[in-house]
């Protein structure tokens, strides 16, 4: 073992402390409650929390040497170097989150049957969030104004792309890979977002669904390269996050703040939203079960994530005479969003849930103060 490594190793100080704990597992569960709504990034709510710059340096400091320490077995030193326990109290926050926001409170299905309410609390988190941090650029002038406005501009073009046909080779989907991390730890621009505008959202989610099947093996041609490009992006981009936070924080922080305004379009909680079915599954079941008969006593709740509804009678078995039917799984995928506003466009008569978008908008302000108090306190 070097003695002079270990001793340059041992002279890092790892800025966590346990006590700290149960305040970035709360924000590790923010990071994931938002990455599960699209629109919403994990590195915006790492931003309003005022961990994003502790984070990119916790992701920055897995490097080359990290690895060489690994394949060295020094996993001491090698662990010693990284901050490693503070990622794990976010990871364990956001995996709560995400279990809690499709197990307990299913947060999909709200977005379905409740988006008023779900879109107008983000919507006013990130505006309550966009005064907090405005106040954090000290001696702001003109230059900040403007780097703001080019911020907001690069984010509303970024969100407002139409998704166009793209490639399925290996070399482009570990491009989609990088772009979409990159994305993913970048205030105000979703990952799922970009995938969706590269066109490849639908093909990483489906890989995902074959894995342990007998289309295995296609699977991973498709999530390995994928896989891969997400770590080199997110090594190249945390690395430029970083550097610039380093020596430009109140400019970098003023293009990030630029950011979430500009992709507020997208969070806007009044929409005209338009989706398309997708038959994810079908099976033939015999028309006398009782899914059948319920599906024929009331027709399926098409304001949800995933329906089942009845297909096609199928012939008669020629053994028995039984009469079926094809059973269908749908899944509604969100096509088109306009936003409108209540009592003033058009489309001013949707305004039936008028009320719950100005709530959660108000929540989502209160709710600021609350994440102000752990920044300062984390």
């Amino acid at each position: 073992m070097d003695t002079n490594e270990e001793q340059s190793t041992e002279k890092q100080k790892n800025n966590f402390s346990w006590h700290e704990f149960p305040f970035l597992f709360i924000k590790g569960f923010l990071m994931g409650s938002a990455d599960i709504v699209p629109g919403v990034s994990g590195g915006t709510m790492a931003l309003i929390t005022g961990i994003y710059g502790r984070l990119i340096n916790a992701i920055r400091s897995f490097d080359v040497s990290f690895i060489k320490r690994l394949f060295r077995l020094r996993l001491r030193i090698a662990f010693s170097g990284v901050t490693w326990k503070f990622l794990l109290s976010l990871i364990l926050g956001m995996a709560c989150s995400v279990l809690f926001f499709t197990k307990v409170v299913p947060l999909q299905v709200y977005m379905f049957t409740d988006p008023e309410l779900v879109f107008g609390l983000f919507f006013g988190l990130i505006i309550g969030s966009v005064i907090v941090l405005t106040k954090k650029i000290e001696d702001f002038s003109w230059v900040h104004a403007i780097i703001i406005v080019i911020g907001m501009g690069i984010g509303f073009w970024i969100v407002t792309l139409v998704p166009s046909a793209t490639p399925e080779s290996p070399l482009f989907i570990f491009v989609s890979g990088s772009i979409a991390i990159s994305a993913m730890i970048l205030p105000g621009i979703s990952g799922s977002y970009i995938l969706l505008i590269l066109r490849k959202y639908d093909l990483i989610l489906s890989s995902i669904g074959q894995l342990g099947g007998a289309q295995t093996g296609e699977a991973l041609l498709v999530l390995l390269p994928f896989g891969l490009g997400a770590v080199v992006g997110l090594a190249l981009f945390s690395r430029l996050l970083s550097w610039l936070l380093e020596r430009y924080e109140a400019k970098t922080l003023a293009l990030l703040i630029g950011f979430l305004i500009g992709t507020l379009y997208v969070i806007w909680p009044y929409q005209d939203r338009t989706y398309k079915q997708i038959v994810t599954k079908e099976k033939v079941v015999n028309y006398q079960s009782p899914k059948v008969q319920q599906l024929l006593a009331a027709s399926p709740d098409k304001k949800q994530p995933k329906y089942q509804q009845l297909g096609a009678i199928v012939p008669s078995d020629l053994n028995n005479g039984s009469k079926r039917v094809q059973l269908q799984t749908i899944k509604q995928k969100l096509i088109k969003s306009i936003p409108y506003i209540p009592y003033l466009t058009v489309e001013g008569s949707k305004t039936n849930h008028f009320s719950e978008g100005i709530w959660g908008m108000i929540v989502g302000l209160i709710m600021v103060v609350g994440l102000d108090y752990l920044r300062v306190k984390g």
